[in-house]
């Protein structure tokens, strides 16, 4: 059984986070002791690296469950509880990471594409701590009785998707000699045999040229008609093509046991690349007619000939057998390589990925959307607000009120009344349901002080308002 594997789907959730501590000094010959409650620690974060060690996805084949330490709760004194330890899932290079459909379990958006050594993406962020009592203390509120609770973490699917990172990729229909070309150009021992579908997985090997440069090169098993579509293995083997800046298209010229024309064969392969990704029907290619050595194979080669000088593809005729036609193809290939390799070097001074991919994760994580339900009821989602709503103590008054403030800050009311929500209107978020009370944010930055702390009850608020409209 092989132990390759380049697509796993697996469950994620960072640690949750830990309470904050409600409490107040208590010593000797200390009267009226203040809030000294101290913070809650922060959940690991669950983070996805590429790894240039590894070759597979097989850790993830039969384990697809992963949490990280959770962080624990805050105590008495301002002792802050301690962070939990991040959980680090190491993947190969060129692992695409994807977000799942809980459902359906399809892709819904790229998370990140680890092509660099050490890169890597958090994929379960951990809970936020949740703050002690100390925090909470205004000119009006000196003896704040809550605290925060500890965030849960999100819990959810992921696609992990290895795709090779190689520079040249051998195509072509099964037993055309991709195996046996890249076990005499390189030091790679694919499995070799007179039958179809002989490789199953996708083989590198390093090849060097008499110019000491080198470049690496796949074997990807045959495809068919229709790989495109997925029949055969087709998906499986098409996506270790995309990364690969140069194909090397190899076509049987005796035409198989079948007996196929070579020249169809060649525009059947070409239109199931240019299917499955029509940007590939760009890619800089190199034909090669395989098997030379066999008898009556001239006419055919000239009509290949033919055929790639019409597309304007470099064509090569040669013998896995004999090693007639291999010097030239593998120097074409390494100048070719070295002159992409300079078309593709990147800016040092481009951001890093890891900072795209955090950031990226930081957007989603803002961003809210509000649904109007119909009959005064507006639906509200999105990770940050669910976020402050599980972390309010709901058992109390303090806690609320301090809520709604955060919702004021992160725009929340106004967006709400843009969307048409009206005083008196229910706005659900998660399991709660609230009254909306919208009133003007002049009115209400007169409330706050120079820390922006909430100065007064929502209530009292809402009756100063009342008491300006009236005048």
């Amino acid at each position: 059984m092989s132990l390759f594997t380049d697509l796993s789907h697996i469950n994620v959730i960072g640690g949750n986070g830990g309470a904050g501590c409600m409490s107040f000094r208590r010593e000797a010959h200390v009267p009226k002791g203040g809030p000294d409650g101290g913070d809650g620690g922060r959940g690991g974060d669950v983070i996805v690296m590429a790894d240039p060690q590894l070759s597979s996805l097989i850790d993830y084949r039969y384990k697809h469950h992963f949490k990280a330490e959770r962080g624990t709760h805050g105590k008495g004194a301002r002792k802050h509880g301690s962070d939990g330890e991040d959980l680090i899932l190491k993947v190969p290079l060129g692992t695409v990471v994807r977000e799942l459909d809980p459902q359906t379990m399809e892709p819904l958006y790229d998370i990140a594409d680890l092509t660099h050594p050490g890169e890597h993406v958090i994929v379960g962020p951990g809970g936020v701590g949740g703050k002690g009592n100390i925090h909470f203390v205004t000119s009006t509120r000196r003896a704040p009785a809550f605290a925060e609770k500890g965030e849960p973490a999100l819990e959810h699917w992921i696609e992990l998707e290895m795709k090779l990172m190689a520079d040249v990729a051998l195509v072509g229909m099964p037993s055309v000699g991709k195996s046996s070309l890249i076990a005499r150009i390189s030091a790679a021992k694919p499995k070799v045999a007179d039958y179809p579908f002989t490789t199953l997985v996708p083989n590198l090997g390093m090849v060097r040229a008499h110019d000491e440069s080198s470049f690496v090169v796949a074997d990807i098993p045959g495809l068919i008609e229709g790989a495109s579509e997925g029949k055969g293995l087709g998906h499986e083997f098409l996506r270790h093509i995309e990364r690969t800046a140069l194909l090397v298209h190899l076509v049987d010229i005796t035409g198989g046991f079948e007996g196929r024309n070579p020249v169809e064969d060649y525009r059947i392969i070409n239109n199931e690349l240019c299917t499955y990704a029509a940007d590939l029907a760009q890619r800089p290619m190199v034909v090669v007619a395989n098997k030379i050595d066999m008898p009556g194979t001239e006419d055919s080669v000239q009509q290949l000939r033919k055929a790639a000088a019409a597309d304007g593809h470099p064509f090569f005729a040669i013998s896995t057998v004999t090693g007639e036609g291999l010097d030239e193809l593998v120097g074409h290939c390494a100048t070719e390589v070295a002159q992409l390799r300079k078309q593709l070097q990147i800016d040092a001074s481009t951001p890093s990925n890891d900072k795209i991919w955090e950031e990226r994760r930081q957007r989603r994580d803002k961003a809210f959307t509000i649904e109007n339900l119909g009959g005064g009821v507006f639906q509200v989602k999105g990770a940050a607000i669910e976020r402050m709503v599980v972390q309010t103590d709901w058992d109390n008054d303090e806690a609320i009120v301090y809520l709604q403030h955060r919702f004021d800050r992160i725009g929340l009311d106004d967006q709400l009344a843009k969307a048409g929500c009206k005083n008196g209107d229910e706005v659900r978020i998660l399991g709660y349901s609230f009254e909306y009370d919208g009133f003007d944010d002049d009115d209400f930055a007169e409330l706050i002080d120079e820390d922006d702390e909430l100065l007064i009850s929502n209530e009292d608020a809402l009756l100063q308002k009342q008491a300006v409209d009236e005048e």
